[in-house]
């Protein structure tokens, strides 16, 4: 057993920590190990290959799946959200563009608004989270929220802008968002078992989500039945390391829109981070990070494309990742 494997393993049994951590130095693979149950009630483990939700973690695969379409001609990042949107979502500025929505600096009314205070684990959503099956049927939860501030004016991470993307993306295209995320992005970065599934028939090869570190109740009405631009997507610790590898040899976008979408948009001092286009970047170096937070899900990746470490957690539970990534970030990334 390595120090690396026992410092985690220790700190595991002391947060009954239940997920999934790899960690990657040099292109080989110094660490992956699963810990805890995928199923409680039938006492089902996690394993290396469980797939977890991923929360925000989504919204760097909306990101890039915008970029492509701007790649290919059917969007461009001044394109403005109400030239598709029409008369829908009218409290959204007209001036609001596809670039200020990916940088978190559109100003929109949020559904789901990080900055009012509420605990990870209360009811948040206003209406039946089976009704949020569609991304067109996400229309009624993203109306209603008047502007923060002018489009461009500053930074305010904002789920609402990430579900508009995902509309946008689908108007322009003329095909289903969970589908274009499949094709532009997973497709071509090899992620063969990420999909976004429904809550309420997961497969058995995902791990349910939990509230809490030990207790038997799940996320089922926490969280809309079928994610979209914002969070919902599951994933596993293979296909999170595919990605990363894909995103930086430009096999989803060319190399020169990957810089783009890492350039620093907005200093973000609350988080101690910077922010692109749909990624956290460290706030000096060329770390870049995805991570998500939710009812029942916690997850952070984080890769330094010049030196080549990346680690990687991801968990069932609602806090369960952030001790075990913080102790990361010490031990492989300093």
């Amino acid at each position: 057993m390595t120090g690396l494997e026992e410092s985690l393993d220790l700190l595991a049994s002391e947060t009954g920590f239940s997920g999934v951590v790899r960690v990657d130095l040099g292109g080989e693979v110094e660490l992956l190990k699963a810990y805890g149950l995928a199923h409680r009630a039938c006492r089902r483990p996690n394993t290396v290959d469980t797939r977890f939700a991923v929360a925000s973690g989504v919204k760097g695969l909306t990101a890039l799946t915008v970029v492509s379409l701007i790649e290919a001609g059917r969007l461009e990042l001044t394109t403005t959200a109400r030239s598709l949107l029409g008369d829908d979502l009218p409290l959204i500025d007209d001036r609001v563009t596809v670039e200020q929505l990916l940088a978190h600096r559109s100003g929109i009314g949020d559904y789901v608004d990080e900055e009012a205070g509420f605990e990870a684990t209360d009811y948040v959503l206003p209406v039946p989270v089976h009704q949020l099956d569609s991304t067109e049927r996400y229309l009624r939860v993203l109306g209603g929220h008047p502007a923060k501030f002018a489009p461009g004016e500053r930074f305010s991470y904002c789920n609402s802008g990430y579900v508009v993307l995902a509309l946008l993306a689908e108007r322009a295209s003329g095909t289903p968002f969970h589908e274009l995320v499949r094709q532009r992005v997973c497709q071509p970065a090899g992620m063969r078992d990420t999909a976004f599934l429904r809550s309420d028939e997961l497969p058995g090869d995902a791990a349910l989500g939990y509230l809490t570190a030990d207790g038997p109740r799940t996320n089922v009405f926490h969280l809309p039945v079928l994610g979209s631009g914002d969070g919902g997507i599951f994933t596993t610790a293979a296909d999170v390391h595919a990605f990363w590898g894909a995103l930086f040899a430009g096999r989803i976008v060319p190399q020169g829109w990957v810089r783009e979408m890492v350039r620093p948009r907005s200093e973000v001092p609350s988080e101690s981070m910077r922010y692109g286009l749909g990624f956290w970047l460290h706030r000096s170096g060329d770390t870049v990070m995805l991570e998500g937070a939710d009812a029942g899900v916690s997850f952070r990746t984080v890769h330094d494309p010049a030196g080549g470490r990346t680690h990687t957690v991801l968990s069932n539970t609602t806090l369960g990742a952030w001790p075990l990534t913080r102790r990361l970030d010490e031990l492989v990334m300093a």
